[in-house]
């Protein structure tokens, strides 16, 4: 669809070059890595320009706009969760900016306990989270601003809801751990002021209630052993500390303190980082513990508190050939079995016997059931591809499962079909993929799909309704997620596949996926979109630069585009795990090179394609974005177009306002359709 010409901003070019092992790599657009400099900030204000430019070209955008409106304009809720005597959950009315967090009473009555769309008029400060005190009489919330990973942290009295006055600041990736009430614990890093300076040295504190934050008591940290992440929780009885420390994004060490000792030390469970192990809960001394350790689709073991290394664990439930994830609830265990990506959960007492299993309606994806001890009920939502989220009210005791919530969405259900599949990868490797369309499309190679994947950091994407996608949907739209490796979908195993030098598995599965989808006629090249957010943004791109014909159009959302410079901002370093360093070694630097989506940009005829960032992001720094894509740009010999959205007061995702949700799908659609030159009109007519 023609929708005009334009003309790209002239992205000068430096003569920066870095060094790797007596090889010189150009960086021409090193510039862009500072954003507080007139010639970025005039280089986002030239390329924003442009793309709303582009997006107000498009006929049916305000189409769209106003139909994704009309569609989430309905009541959603989160799970409840039961805090005595109020049982707390999250609402939206439908349009609001945030949920609000609302309170009820054994007698029914409701009150807004928190809401966010009062912290700030354009929603740009958002609440991240909330803990309580174990008698609840005080609660402390995290905000975010600007979508920014770092967190204040404000105390309130639960009975009249006012703040007490206390204030925390310097805080990103941390739980608050209540002690009592007169205080908790939380992690920090030393004050920074630029979001996308180098972040380490986590350390933890204990703050005491009433107390400024300079005389918060170190416990855990120092500068002679750093730790990228320090992550500190409770027991429900308030006996153990246990504390969790990591370098890279997946992987642990794990300590514990007894509490009721004067003087208790800090022991030290699993001392290396190759495992992902955390304390579930305990029974007196007897603690049980979630690990991966030697068992790549985890187990759950026992050990005593005196004795807790894993030379004295004891199996307590053995690892399956299904991946799960554990959480207690009621005095019982929860274990959520992932079948080829599909849940079905077991309860266990807490002597290993089976009580319960839940097996679900459809192939989709269950979770929830956390709960107090003493609590006879508990939650959980149940959700697919094309259902949408119902909550349902779980009696422990019995097992019996009742509606509580159901979703209000405007989506019939009955006229659309999801199935899983598998296919074949480049090794013979068996890969599932969820396709998801309405009933009785014709597979002639020309329907609308949207290919969609992630592959990294042991992350699996599971069966999740979106009420964005109902908009591709309605239009006849295929929407495929496979699960590639490099996700967690197979355990630990699965993940390790997709990493460091085995990183060329996630782009042979995903390309695979689409051979899949071309082979059985759902779509072609021609009406292929791929997108990816993060670490998916990094798939998409070295997807387009190894392959430029691949698709029609390329989605990347704040992802992952330089390689060779990705650990020298925030926490990137904590991503070595995951990918390797280029200093790590020659055949390392080579192996980055070799599919870092920036530096592998030549002459050539890409995909239409749409960059999605924002300036508060310090997880993904914008500069991923801005160098790619004023490479990109410079590369394109074809006429797609090659644009950028720059996204104010927002992050690497969370916290987004609903305004901006729907403001920022709209452009993604509206490009999305406007390239595959599709008529969009007919399907707003109802």
């Amino acid at each position: 669809m023609n929708v005009g010409k334009w003309v790209y901003p002239k992205a000068k070019k430096s003569g920066i070059t870095h060094s790797y092992f007596n090889r010189i790599i150009s960086d021409p657009y090193s510039w862009l890595e500072d954003d507080s400099t007139s010639d970025t900030k005039e280089w986002i204000e030239q390329e924003n320009s442009i793309t709303q430019d582009y997006f107000s070209r498009i006929p049916f955008r305000e189409s769209i706009r106003q139909r994704l409106n009309k569609i989430w304009d309905y009541e959603k809720y989160s799970v409840p969760f039961r805090l005595a005597p109020y049982t707390y959950y999250y609402k939206n009315n439908g349009l609001q900016n945030h949920s609000v967090l609302y309170r009820q009473d054994d007698n029914g009555e409701t009150e807004v306990f928190i809401d966010p769309n009062m912290f700030s008029i354009d929603g740009s400060i958002s609440l991240s989270g909330i803990d309580f005190s174990k008698d609840v009489s005080l609660a402390a919330f995290q905000i975010s601003e600007s979508g920014s990973d770092w967190r204040k942290v404000m105390v309130m009295n639960t009975h009249d809801k006012s703040m007490i006055g206390d204030i925390l600041i310097n805080i990103k990736f941390s739980f608050v751990a209540w002690k009592g009430n007169d205080g908790f614990f939380y992690s920090r890093y030393p004050a920074a002021n630029d979001l996308s300076a180098k972040k380490e040295f986590a350390t933890l504190y204990y703050h005491k209630i009433g107390t400024p934050q300079s005389d918060d008591e170190m416990i855990f940290g120092n500068a002679e052993d750093p730790r990228r992440f320090v992550l500190a929780y409770l027991t429900e009885d308030e006996r153990f500390l246990v504390i969790g420390t990591a370098m890279a994004a997946t992987d642990n060490e794990l300590y514990i303190k007894d509490l009721s000792e004067k003087d208790g030390e800090i022991k030290c469970i699993v001392n290396n980082f190759d495992s992902q192990t955390s304390v579930l809960t305990n029974v007196g001394s007897r603690l049980y513990i979630y690990t991966n350790l030697h068992a790549p689709n985890f187990k759950v073991v026992t050990v005593d508190f005196n004795n807790p290394t894993p030379n004295y664990w004891e199996d307590f439930l053995p690892e399956t050939e299904n991946v799960f994830t554990a959480s207690t609830g009621g005095g019982v265990l929860f274990c959520n079995y992932a079948k080829n990506a599909i849940s079905f959960v077991c309860q266990y007492n807490m002597d290993g016997e089976l009580l319960h299993t839940l097996n679900f309606p459809s192939a989709g994806t269950a979770s929830g059931f956390g709960t107090r001890i003493g609590e006879k009920e508990t939650y959980y939502v149940f959700t697919s591809y094309i259902c949408p989220p119902t909550i349902y009210k779980y009696d422990i005791s019995s097992g019996i499962s009742e509606v509580y919530k159901s979703s209000d969405v405007c989506f019939d259900q009955e006229k659309y079909e999801s199935k899983q599949v598998f296919y074949t990868s480049g090794d013979g490797t068996q890969i599932p993929m969820i396709i998801t369309h309405k009933k009785g499309i014709v597979l002639n190679g020309k329907n609308p799909a949207l290919l969609h994947a992630y592959g990294g950091f042991g992350f699996s994407l599971t069966p999740n309704f979106s009420t964005s996608n109902i908009i591709f949907l309605e239009q006849g739209g295929v929407y495929a997620v496979p699960n590639v490796r490099g996700g967690g979908e197979y355990g630990k195993n699965w993940h390790d596949a997709g990493t460091k030098f085995n990183k060329h598995n996630v782009f042979d599965d995903f390309a695979a996926a689409a051979e899949y989808l071309f082979l059985h006629r759902y779509t072609s090249k021609e009406y292929l979109a791929i997108s990816g957010a993060s670490n998916g943004g990094l798939l998409v791109g070295a997807t387009i630069t190894k392959q430029p014909d691949f698709c029609k159009v390329a989605l990347l959302d704040v992802a992952v585009l330089d390689m060779l410079r990705y650990n020298k901002f925030t926490l990137g370093e904590a991503w070595a795990h995951e990918y390797g360093q280029p200093e790590d070694s020659p055949e390392m630097f080579e192996y980055l090179l070799g599919y870092s989506p920036y530096h592998n940009l030549k002459p050539g005829k890409y995909p239409a394609t749409l960059i999605t960032t924002a300036d508060h992001d310090d997880r993904v720094v914008a500069s991923h974005s801005f160098k790619f894509t004023a490479g990109l740009q410079e590369s394109q010999q074809g006429t797609a177009p090659v644009l950028i959205s720059v996204e104010i007061n927002s992050g690497h995702g969370a916290g987004k306002s609903t305004e901006q949700i729907i403001n920022s799908q709209t452009d993604k659609w509206a490009f999305l359709f406007a390239n595959m030159e599709v008529d969009f009109n007919d399907v707003l007519n109802d």
